[in-house]
C-alpha cells in the first residue's frame, strides 16, 4: 500500500544495483534515480485500473493488479522507444517480472519517470474546448507523428519494425464485429437510434475491405487525449497497454488507426463540454471540426519532416474512427455506462441529415 514504505525500498534498491525479490526480474530501460531508502511515497488517486505509487515526487511504480501473464505490449514498446531516443513520454525505467517455477511470467509493475504538474487530458483538453482554443491540436499531432515515427525506426529491440499488409476483408471484418456488438449491447433509444442507422454505418466501414498494400507499424493501440499528459515542460504520451475493447488484435496496425482515435476523442471533449461545462453543441461541434483539422495538418508535416509521410494511409481514417466510436459503445456498456452520451453525440453529428431518418 502506498506510505508502507514498501515501494520506496524496492527503488532504492534496484536504483542501487540491488537484487528484486526473490523469484522476480528486472527488465531495465533507462537508470533509476538514486532514492533515499526512507523515501516519502504517495498514492496517485487518477488510476483506477492498477495501483500507482508516486515514490520521492520523481519515480511512479504502477503495480499490475492483478499481474498480467507476458507477453505484454509496455515492456516491449518501452525497450524499443528507449533504444530510438524517444522521449515524448514518462521516461520508463524498468519493469517487475515475477518468475515462478510452477506457472507462466507474469508482469508485475512498471517504473517510470514522475511528470511534475502533469494533467489529464481529459481535464486540460476540456479547459481548451470551453475556452475555444485549438492550437493544442498542432502539438498533438505532432506528437503522434513523432511517436509514430519512433515506433518505425529500427532499433536492437525491433530490428525490424516496419510490415506491409494488404489484408483484404479483416480489418472490414474487425470493424463490422465491433458494430454487430455494439448494436447488441446498446439498448433503448440510443440503440434503436443505431440499429436505424446499421446499414449506414455498416457502409462507412466498408473502405477497410478495400485498402490496398499498406504499412504496419507497432502502434499506440488506445491514442486518445486521455493519454497525453499536459506537464510542466510539454506534453507526454502514456500508457502503451493497448486497446481495453480488443483482445488477441496484431499489434501491428495501420498508423491511422492510431491517429483516428485521437481525432475521435476530440469529438468526445466536444461532447464532454457540452455535457459537464454547458458549453453550446453548435460551438462545440465547430470546435471539434477545427482542432481535427489542426491536428491532420500538423500530423502530415511533422511526417514529411521525419521523411515518413508513406506511413500514413489517410483514406483509412473515416472507417477506423466509425469502427472506433463502436468500441467507446462497447467499453459504455461493458465498464462505463455513464460513457453513452459521448460516442452517441458523436455518431449523432457524424450522419448526414439526408441519412438521419
Amino acid at each position: 500500500m502506498a506510505g508502507d514504505g514498501a515501494t520506496a525500498r524496492l527503488v532504492a534498491a534496484l536504483a542501487r544495483g540491488g537484487r528484486p525479490p526473490e523469484g522476480h526480474v528486472v527488465q531495465n530501460f533507462h537508470p533509476l534515480p538514486h532514492i533515499n531508502i526512507t523515501a516519502p511515497e504517495r498514492g496517485l488517486d487518477v488510476d483506477q485500473t492498477n495501483r500507482s505509487v508516486i515514490v520521492d515526487e520523481r519515480v511512479v511504480v504502477k503495480w499490475l493488479t492483478p499481474p498480467l501473464p507476458l507477453p505484454q505490449p509496455a515492456p516491449e514498446v518501452y525497450a524499443h522507444l528507449a533504444a530510438v531516443g524517444f522521449t515524448e513520454t514518462a521516461q520508463p525505467y524498468a519493469a517487475l517480472v515475477a518468475c515462478p517455477a510452477d506457472g507462466p511470467e507474469t508482469l508485475v509493475a512498471l517504473m517510470t519517470a514522475y511528470l511534475p504538474e502533469a494533467r489529464d487530458g481529459w481535464e486540460w483538453c476540456v479547459d481548451e474546448a470551453e475556452a475555444g482554443r485549438t492550437a493544442f491540436a498542432a502539438d498533438l499531432g505532432r506528437l503522434a507523428a513523432d511517436l509514430h515515427a519512433a515506433m518505425a525506426t529500427p532499433s536492437a529491440a525491433v530490428p525490424s519494425p516496419v510490415r506491409q499488409a494488404a489484408p483484404g476483408p479483416l480489418w472490414d471484418d474487425r470493424a463490422r464485429a465491433a458494430l454487430d456488438e455494439a448494436l447488441e449491447l446498446t439498448d433503448g433509444p440510443d440503440g434503436a437510434w443505431l440499429a436505424a442507422r446499421a446499414n449506414v454505418l455498416r457502409d462507412g466501414v466498408s473502405a477497410l475491405g478495400r485498402a490496398g498494400g499498406t504499412p504496419l507499424i507497432r502502434i499506440h493501440g488506445d491514442l486518445h487525449v486521455g493519454q497525453t499528459l499536459r506537464w510542466r515542460d510539454g506534453y507526454a504520451v502514456i500508457d502503451f497497454d493497448g486497446n481495453p475493447t480488443v483482445t488477441g488484435a496484431d499489434p501491428y496496425q495501420p498508423a491511422a488507426r492510431d491517429l483516428a482515435q485521437l481525432r475521435t476523442s476530440l469529438d468526445h471533449v466536444a461532447q464532454v463540454t457540452v455535457k459537464h461545462r454547458r458549453a453550446g453543441l453548435p460551438r462545440m461541434l465547430a470546435w471539434a471540426r477545427e482542432a481535427r483539422a489542426l491536428l491532420l495538418s500538423a500530423y502530415r508535416d511533422r511526417l514529411t519532416t521525419h521523411d515518413m509521410s508513406w506511413l500514413l494511409a489517410e483514406e483509412l481514417l473515416d472507417p477506423f474512427e466509425i469502427e472506433q466510436e463502436c468500441r467507446e459503445l462497447i467499453y459504455a456498456a461493458r465498464h462505463l455506462p455513464r460513457w453513452r452520451y459521448a460516442p452517441m453525440g458523436v455518431l449523432r453529428a457524424r450522419i448526414p441529415a439526408e441519412e438521419d431518418q
